[in-house]
């Protein structure tokens, strides 16, 4: 394997305000790259480890490792949407990748997990497979998603849009819904429309603390924007939407029972994209939709049929209408540092299958 000689900065040495810089400007940064975004997954419960390699003083290529400890001891390394690397540059990627293992050994990991923030392609896939890592089965990050092209004026991204989405935009501006941006007193209503939602839609959502975490890192440097839609002074949903560099990402969203004939979350997306684009971001991802569509297992359409089987699919019905790009990464990519740790593990998944297949037959 081809290396480079570039000196190897430690996380003692890589300053976050340096390492966010570096990340908004390269070409495949992101946000879950971020310092910030490690401050926020150190709520509950995960470490942070950046690595990166310097030419001339400054970072060229890094990674910041996300570690989890498991109950028999040893941590789970994972690399979200990174590394940050050019992957046209094998010799970079190498070395940059023998550092990140190194980071992860050293630590005891038991396995090192990435999920770059790449588009598929047999091309990439080859690549990663000749780094030592196999295509795994469990990802962490949605693999499949869905782009709105912010380069286009907003008549052009709403005649992209299906009839109906244009029409339900413009019915909720009649009907007097109105969108502002919420601001941290709001967050106990928003936590209130997260658990609606979750109980409803039957996902688990985090707990008050959490958002509130995430407001203060993201909202202030104008990161992120909480958008909420009311009625006659009643809310009736809301989304968070965050932004680096020319990317702007669909993260939470929640939504009452109440009035939604009213149609606000079609209203809140809308006033997402301009919010997107008032920040001169190109690119607006509505952050995940079944792998089916992405992978071309399935006709797009057929969302409207698969709505009611729950997971992902009622969610894509509401995303495929607004006229984006369906876009499929490459996927998460494994390598085993530890046998026995990874036996341990699959051994404890296979209890937790057996287990929850016995309280759904109980």
């Amino acid at each position: 394997m081809i290396s480079t000689s570039l000196p190897v900065l430690p996380h003692a040495q890589i300053d976050p305000a340096a390492w966010d810089a570096f990340v908004a400007s390269h070409a495949h940064g992101h946000l879950l790259q971020t310092s910030r975004w490690s401050e926020l997954k150190a709520r509950v419960g995960w470490q942070t480890e950046r690595v990166a390699l310097s030419a001339d003083g400054a970072i060229v290529a890094g990674a910041q490792i996300l570690y989890r400890r498991m109950p028999w001891g040893q941590p789970f390394a994972y690399v979200p949407k990174g590394p940050v690397v050019d992957w046209e540059q094998p010799a970079l990627c190498a070395s940059l990748l023998q550092a990140v293992e190194q980071c992860a050994r050293q630590r005891h990991s038991y396995i090192l997990k990435l999920e770059p923030d790449l588009p598929h392609s047999q091309v990439m896939a080859r690549r990663l497979a000749g780094y030592g890592f196999a295509l795994s089965a469990q990802t962490v990050q949605p693999r499949s998603t869905v782009h709105i092209d912010l380069t286009a004026s907003a008549d052009e991204i709403l005649a992209r849009m299906k009839q109906k989405w244009r029409y339900n935009i413009r019915l909720a501006g009649r009907k007097g819904v109105t969108v502002r941006v919420g601001a941290r007193a709001d967050l106990p209503a928003f936590q209130r429309l997260m658990e609606t939602t979750g109980q409803r839609d039957h996902f688990g959502v985090h707990n008050l603390a959490y958002y509130a975490a995430a407001f203060d890192l993201f909202a202030p440097p104008g990161l992120a924007t909480w958008l909420l839609a009311e009625y006659e002074g009643e809310l009736l949903a809301g989304i968070v939407v965050f932004a680096l560099g020319r990317t702007a990402w669909y993260l939470w969203g929640a939504s009452g029972d109440s009035q939604r004939q009213l149609m606000p979350n079609h209203a809140l997306q809308w006033a997402a994209v301009q919010w997107a684009q008032a920040r001169g971001c190109a690119v607006y991802d509505l952050w995940g939709i079944p792998d089916e569509v992405g992978a071309g297992e399935v006709e797009p359409d057929v969302g409207d049929d698969n709505a009611s089987q729950g997971g992902l699919w009622g969610v894509w019905r509401f995303k495929q209408g607004f006229g984006g790009q369906v876009v499929r990464y490459v996927g998460a990519w494994d390598k085993v540092l530890s046998r026995p740790g990874m036996w341990i593990y699959r051994l404890a998944a296979q209890i937790r299958r057996r287990a929850a297949l016995l309280t759904h037959n109980a």
